[in-house]
This record gives C-alpha cells, structure tokens and sequence, in this order.
C-alpha cells in the first residue's frame, strides 16, 4: 500500500515539474562547470600576467557583456523560440570558456571573458523567462527554489571535479577545459530534451490594481482580490493572471532590481577577491573549494523548501532577512580569527540566499507584464550585472589596498540598496501576499 501511494506520489511529481525538468537537468550540467571554474579563475588569471589591480576588470568583463546584451537578448527571445537563443548562448559561451586555455595574457582574458558574457547573456533571460512562463499556478518560487538547487548542485560537485582534476592534471587548464565541455553538454541537453512552448509566450488581460508609477492601489497576490478587481472567469491561473501589469515600470520590478543588484555586487565581490582572501589568512585552495561545497550543498537542501515558503507567506520577509544575513556575514569575515570559520559563516550566508533568489524571483514574476517574462529577466539579469561589476571593479582597487577592505564596503552597500527598496517600493512588496496553492 506505501509502496502504490509512494509510486502514485512520484508520477504527480514528475507529471507536474515534467516541462521544466530537462532545463533544470541542463542548468545542473552547466553549473558544474561553471562551479569547477570559480575557486581557481583569480588564482588562474594572476599566474597569467594579471595584476592584482586590474584583476577586476578582467573579472567585470563576462558581466560587462551581459550588461549590454541581456535587454537585447531577453527581448528576442519574448518574440521567437527560445530553445535556439539558448542553444546558440551555451555554445558561444562554451567556446569561450575553452579558449582561455590556448590564449593568454590580461587582453585576450577580457575579451574572450567578455564573449562568455555574451552567450550567457543570450541563455539566462530565456531560460527563466520559460520557466516563469512554465511554473505551476502559485508555486512560482518553487520553481526558481529548484532552480536555484539545480545550479548550486553543480556548485558543489564542480569544484569537486575541478579540485581533483586539476591535482591530476598538474595545472589549471584542466578546469577551462572541463567548464567548456560541460557547457556544450548542457546545449546539447537543451536542444534535445527542453520543449519549445506551443503559442506565444503570454497572454493579454486587462490589468486591475497595479503599482505602477508614481502610485497606485495595494497589491494583492491572493486570487480573490485578482477576481474582484477583473472578471475573469477560469483557472487560478488565470486569475493571476488577469492581475499581471501591462507595464515594466512599477514597484515589484523596482524592488526586485535593487535586491538584484544587491545580491549581485556581493557575488562579484566574492568572485574577485574570495580566493586570494582565504588564501592571504592562511587557508588553502582546498578550504576555498571547501566554502564553494558549503554554499552549493546548503542551497541545495533549502532552496526548493525556500521557495515553497516563500510561495505560502509571501516575500517580503525572505528578501529582507536574507539581505540582513549577508551584510553580517560579509562584515564578520575578516574578523573571525580562525580560518575554518569561514565555512560556517558561508553555510548561514547560504541560508539566507536559500530563501533571498526564491523570494527575489516571486516579485519580478508579479510585477512582468503577461507575455513579457525574458524581457523582464533580461531588465533582471542587467541590473545584476551591474552590480556585479561595480564589485569587481571596486574590489579589486580595494583588496590591492587590503583584502579586508572589500568586505566592509560590500556590507556597507547592501545595506543601503535594502534601505532603498524599502523606500522606493512603498507598501507594495510589504503587501503581497500567497496565492495559497492547493497542495
């Protein structure tokens, strides 16, 4: 009888999660590449000629690129098929990636660094904006909570991968090499199994109680104030939809594009500086892949949960407490005398996060206009970018100073960014609310 329930529980799973599966798979297989890459591309790309100082711009060229092209690409894809803008991104990418093994030097890293950015900039505002268009009705964290499991799986095993290979291989290029093949594997993955959405990408309703600018009516999630204010007959679905603004520019898309660039700056910070920090106290390339591990397998376990939370009690206190949990982090770093604490402070430091992406992605999804998902992850994806970017630029100044001087900036500027999405978003990201989901 378990066994029957258990089997019937397993087909309802999969039957429900079954059109965003192969792109989680695939986004999985990408991450482990890219996680293979990230504790050993500063140490990589000064044992080639670059300077500490001028470390950040080579860093801040592969989010330089998205910058640029995210708006453009994320565009595109709301108005043809996606599964080729996302193919055509991992390859480009791919590409890249394996041709910093062959070229060398501060000008060849910026910008083979920079066409990296360019593929990934064609892939992420199509692969979210499919799957904010594909997520059940009212478990749009959800999603983005296994989303965010599928890509900190392969933070976990990649650093793995790379740390072992590039102790056999004697040499860094065995990352490049392993993070290239990955990525190619993941379009293949994508071209093979993610299916292209029949129809166009979104439907048009009325819009009813929006926050748009300058004001506007208190939002609701819940869909009997989305029944009340338009009538719309039909699925919850539907009813949700029937609430989606007919415009980008209101509270929810503001709110989430600072929390963005928030989140962002402090992963540009950490990308730039983390493993010549850990390294400087003392610690070894082994504990730096150590923290890698400790963040990858903490979001792994709690974003899915993150997400469904979030999904039941709404957002607000999940973007706030999550930005909170990095300020403190980020500031306690340089003063914990022991470098083996670093792994716990990383594992509370991805708890927060575990609960913050879910959160962060339940508001864009309320604030996109129906049928405008890529555009608005690719407006999403860009002010990440900046973010990124200015934390390259500016740590990598700042650590040729002192290492420790980047953290204290860093939680210097989240903090304000939060102060500011409180007070730009006025009582709209305080009030949404649950769309209660049956379960």
């Amino acid at each position: 009888m378990r066994s029957a329930r258990l089997s019937r529980r397993v087909a309802a799973w999969v039957t429900l999660w079954s059109p965003i599966l192969p792109l989680l798979a695939a986004e999985f297989i990408l991450w482990t590449g890219f996680g293979a890459l990230l504790p050993v591309m500063p140490l990589y790309f000064t044992a080639h000629g670059v300077p500490i100082a001028l470390l950040g711009v080579v860093i801040a060229a592969w989010p330089a690129a998205r910058l640029v092209a995210e708006p453009v690409f994320g565009v595109l894809a709301d108005r043809s098929a996606r599964v080729p803008v996302m193919v055509g991104g991992l390859l480009l990418a791919a590409a890249a990636v394996g041709s910093m093994a062959i070229w060398t030097g501060p000008v060849a890293f910026v910008l083979l660094r920079a066409l990296s950015g360019l593929g990934t900039a064609m892939y992420d505002p199509a692969a979210r904006g499919y799957l904010t268009d594909a997520a059940p009705a009212g478990r749009r964290g959800e999603v983005f909570g296994l989303y965010a499991a599928a890509q900190n799986g392969g933070i976990l095993l990649g650093p793995a991968i790379g740390g072992l290979g590039t102790a056999l291989a004697g040499g860094y290029v065995f990352v490049l090499v392993f993070g290239s093949v990955m990525t190619a594997l993941a379009a293949l993955a994508v071209a093979i199994r993610v299916r292209e959405r029949r129809g166009p990408h979104g439907r048009r309703f009325p819009a009813g109680g929006l926050a748009e600018f300058p004001a506007g009516p208190s939002p609701d999630l819940s869909f009997e104030a989305a029944a009340s204010s338009v009538a719309v007959v039909g699925s919850d679905d539907a009813r949700r939809e029937a609430r989606a603004p007919l415009s980008l520019r209101n509270r929810f898309i503001l709110a989430a594009v600072l929390v963005n660039i928030a989140g962002y700056f402090g992963g540009g910070l950490y990308e730039t500086i983390w493993a010549l920090f850990v390294t400087d106290r003392g610690g070894g390339v082994e504990l730096v892949g150590v923290t890698f591990a400790t963040f990858g397998l903490t979001t792994i376990l709690l974003s899915p949960i993150g997400g469904r939370v979030v999904d039941r009690r709404g957002p607000y206190p999940f973007i706030v407490g999550g930005l909170l949990v990095m300020v403190v982090t980020m500031a306690l770093y340089p003063l914990v005398p022991l470098t083996i604490l670093y792994v716990p402070l990383v594992a509370v430091e991805a708890i927060g996060f575990s609960f913050l992406g879910p959160a962060t992605y339940a508001v864009i999804g309320r604030g996109t206009p129906d049928g405008r998902s890529s555009t608005a992850q690719g407006l999403l994806g860009s002010a990440g970018t900046i973010g990124t970017i200015v934390a390259a630029l500016i740590a990598g100044v700042l650590a040729a100073i002192n290492l420790a001087a980047p953290f204290f900036f860093g939680a210097t500027v989240i903090l304000v960014l939060l102060a500011l999405t409180l007070a730009t978003s006025g009582d709209s990201l305080r009030s949404m609310r649950p769309g209660n989901p049956a379960r």
